[in-house]
């Protein structure tokens, strides 16, 4: 098991008003470098369907697809180690630090997708900032137990 250090920056501007916080990005998010990578991840289908656009593409589109709806996205983790893309091996963990997200945006509202990225915050970035989240189911291949329609119906709380 190696140490990996979270290889993205966050993605948000000053109009940001939700943050969305991943566990730590898979396999599939480290090789294409940006956010939800795996194409069986339900994340970006969710985000569209729940914003009334269309599924977006490249990485330029989920980017634009993100900020122009007032989110943003990081992940809780900042470096830890992990075996392939599994949340139960993550060992070591050091947190990202969102307060520079909060300094810089006008934050409303913390989403957790899934209970990985749930129980990470709660005990490394609670206690530092003081503010709750609300965790949602994850959008992840491994939630086969969540419909597609399922997943957009409960997402449909960070609009």
């Amino acid at each position: 098991m190696e140490v990996i250090v979270h290889p993205l920056p966050p993605l948000y501007d000053r109009d940001s008003a939700v943050l969305i916080l991943g566990s730590f990005p898979s396999v599939a998010s480290r090789q294409t470098c940006f956010f939800y990578g795996h194409p069986q991840n339900r994340f970006w289908q969710v985000i569209a369907a729940v914003t009334g656009q269309r599924a977006p593409q490249s990485v330029e589109e989920k980017k634009q697809l993100i900020l122009s709806n007032h989110l943003a996205l990081w992940d809780v983790i900042g470096q830890c180690q992990i075996t392939g893309s599994q949340d139960s091996s993550i060992r070591q963990v050091v947190p990202n630090d969102i307060r520079p997200i909060l300094a810089e945006t006008g934050l409303r509202r913390i989403f957790c997708n899934g209970a990985t990225a749930m129980r990470y915050y709660e005990k490394y970035i609670l206690p530092d900032t003081g503010l709750r989240a609300v965790q949602l189911p994850s959008t992840s291949p491994a939630n086969a137990v969540w419909s597609l329609d399922r997943l957009v119906e409960a997402w449909r709380q960070i609009l």
